[in-house]
């Protein structure tokens, strides 16, 4: 067992799911001209999560975690880092957050959905993910 982790988490440790459209698309600097470029930048700024986690969301959500970055579109075929896994959504990337949600929240896991869309944000919360900002994840 990790040693950052309690014995009421013994088991797999919280999930991190970021929409990388909307989290891109939530500063205004020239995202549009390179969206595949801009994800690979938040993907990469998104490492340092999977070992420190989120301590300023409330409740914390400690490291180490597991970070997945829900790709659509122009940024589909951006390729995996270590301490960061891509999902390429085949339609809609909300759509794909949803389902990689239910599946993790079916296991009993903690999942954190890093969006402002309000829509996907109630789409989680009704199974039980709890959601941030995206100014929570943005480099």
């Amino acid at each position: 067992m990790n040693a950052g982790r309690t014995a009421e988490a013994a088991g797999p440790g919280p999930l991190l799911v970021v929409d990388a459209a909307n989290v891109v698309g939530s500063v205004p600097d020239g995202w549009w001209r390179d969206r595949r470029g801009a994800t690979e930048r938040l993907r990469d700024a998104l490492v340092g999560y999977a070992s420190d986690g989120l301590p300023d969301v409330l409740p914390p959500l400690p490291g180490p975690l597991d970070v997945v970055l829900v790709v659509e579109g122009a940024a589909r075929g951006t390729e995996p880092v270590p301490g960061v896994r891509v999902e390429a959504a085949d339609g809609s990337g909300d759509d794909r957050i949803v389902e990689v949600v239910a599946g993790e929240r079916a296991r009993g896991r903690r999942c954190v959905v890093a969006t402002a869309d309000r829509e996907l944000r109630e789409r989680v919360a009704a199974l039980g993910a709890e959601t941030v900002g995206p100014r929570t994840v943005r480099p």
